[in-house]
């Protein structure tokens, strides 16, 4: 199945409530991710949205935009959180999926992940070209870095993420990741 294929079946009224992936040209239907992992998605995209007014500039796709990985054999993935350099107009945006390649990938570890299939998406993500990724897991509270050439890096609640080289000026706690607002 090609890109513009998985478009109009993911469109399809009957799809449209359930969660998809085209894998090597493959339709691979993905678990709902439930409350927390939603929280957590939601909390980070708008910690970088404030990051992104206050620079002027970037932008973030959330909850997953289905991002084009490869086109022989046909994969497209659907990145928890995806961080762009450059701002665009919503009338800009394409209607289907991303085409353009992301400085940061960010994926929320569900209850039902399994980490070899984790380790596929991350090296997917690199091949395309995708500066940095990072794996978040609520369960633990950790987050690890993965670029490529570089071992990963796997941060505490009491340390710092950056943004690396790939986007030098973003930094916050780790616990800031997992620390709602009110609570």
């Amino acid at each position: 199945m090609t890109a513009d294929e998985f478009w109009d079946f993911v469109n399809r009224p009957e799809n449209q409530a359930r969660h998809w992936e085209l894998v090597n040209g493959e339709v691979e239907e993905m678990p709902p991710p439930g409350e927390r992992h939603g929280l957590v998605c939601t909390w980070i995209s708008a910690l970088l949205w404030q990051f992104v007014i206050k620079r002027g500039r970037g932008r973030v796709c959330g909850q997953d935009s289905g991002l084009i990985v490869s086109e022989d054999p046909t994969t497209v993935r659907g990145p928890d959180i995806t961080f762009f350099e450059h701002a665009r107009k919503l009338d800009d945006a394409n209607v289907g999926f991303i085409t353009d390649i992301p400085l940061l990938v960010i994926e929320v570890l569900s209850p039902n992940d399994r980490m070899s299939r984790v380790n596929v998406r991350i090296a997917q993500y690199l091949r395309r070209g995708v500066a940095l990724v990072w794996i978040v897991d609520p369960e633990t509270h950790l987050v690890t870095t993965y670029r490529k050439g570089r071992e990963h890096v796997t941060l505490d609640e009491a340390e710092e993420l950056t943004g690396e080289d790939a986007i030098p000026d973003f930094r916050c706690n780790v616990a800031e990741l997992f620390t709602l607002p009110g609570t």
